[in-house]
């Protein structure tokens, strides 16, 4: 944000604070007056504010308590939700669809600003990956002023008690947390194929879904991929549909290929090993399948089975 407004800011805050500690192949109304920039209803467990919840309304206006600074923003990767915008104490930062960014006017007050605190102009700092040319503020109706990001007003969520927590996203289908640009963060569509590190097995190929990759002992891969698996054994473990190489990430392209198995359709292999997923895994993460008769084991980025025992 410009120099301008913000010394102005902390100038006036600190006369205001001096004033209470006396005492194989955009425009949201009222004009500034000497309460703290961005003060708010204190956090309260009054329920969640979202669609129809009464936003701007409520049994009467909390007592206002200074929010808790934005500090140095900064972007934060989200595995679920994306990139997303957190403040210097690594909290989460919101938008709300009932609010708008052309121009810039908040429409959440009294009870809803209890729940979702509004994030204080005076003092954003932009960090990396932060625009400062994004970086504004609104005047709330009680004078504050509210940060924005891309013309959207900032929020916190009361029940976000730790860095990095996201229990506010979804909320009430309205509230979202933010991206730099002011959009919804969004994350990026997983790859059909990938890896991850698994805390026993090590690194291993999931799909899509984060759903565990497993090859069967009884199948070949040369001089063609032909697999065992048939009948009622597909029912336990479904065959990976095909996936283009360009779609897969951390999976090694020598032998990715797909074939056409005995009933017609076609299947995903890793180093030209048909490749399978386990009906007893339930999420994503689950190992289930791992070691099951001998036969059935996690995949390795180059094909390999995880820990199947050496001919």
């Amino acid at each position: 944000m410009k120099t301008s407004w913000r010394s102005a800011s902390l100038v006036a805050s600190a006369a205001v604070v001096l004033a209470l500690t006396t005492a194989c192949g955009q425009d949201g109304g009222g004009a500034a007056g000497s309460q703290n920039v961005g003060a708010t209803a204190a956090p309260g467990d009054v329920g969640d504010l979202g669609a129809g919840d009464g936003v701007g309304a409520g049994a009467g206006q909390a007592s206002a308590s200074a929010p808790e600074p934005a500090g140095k923003l900064s972007v934060t990767a989200n595995a679920e939700i994306g990139a997303l915008v957190t403040d210097g104490a690594g909290r989460t930062l919101y938008r709300f669809d009932a609010d708008t960014a052309e121009p810039p006017k908040t429409t959440c007050e009294n009870d809803c600003a209890t729940k979702w605190p509004p994030v204080a102009a005076d003092d954003a700092i932009a960090g990396e990956g932060i625009d400062e040319d994004l970086l504004g503020e609104v005047t709330r109706p009680d004078g504050t002023k509210q940060l924005t990001i891309g013309g959207w007003p900032a929020y916190r969520y009361a029940k976000d008690t730790a860095a990095g927590e996201v229990k506010g996203q979804g909320v009430g289908k309205k509230w979202y947390a933010l991206a730099a640009d002011g959009k919804k963060a969004k994350a990026e569509p997983a790859a059909g194929l990938s890896t991850r590190k698994d805390p026993k097995l090590g690194e291993i190929v999931v799909d899509k879904n984060g759903m565990t990759v497993y090859r069967f002992m009884k199948d070949e891969a040369w001089p063609k991929p032909v697999s065992a698996c048939t009948g009622a054994c597909l029912e336990k473990w479904p065959a990976v549909a095909p996936v283009e190489a360009n779609d897969t990430k951390g999976v090694e392209k020598k032998g990715l290929m797909s074939f056409t198995r005995p009933d017609g359709a076609a299947q995903q292999t890793i180093d030209c090993w048909p490749i399978y997923t386990f009906a007893g895994d339930k999420k994503a993460g689950d190992t289930n399948g791992q070691g099951v008769g001998g036969t059935w084991y996690a995949v390795k980025p180059d094909g390999k089975p995880v820990g199947a025992p050496k001919k």
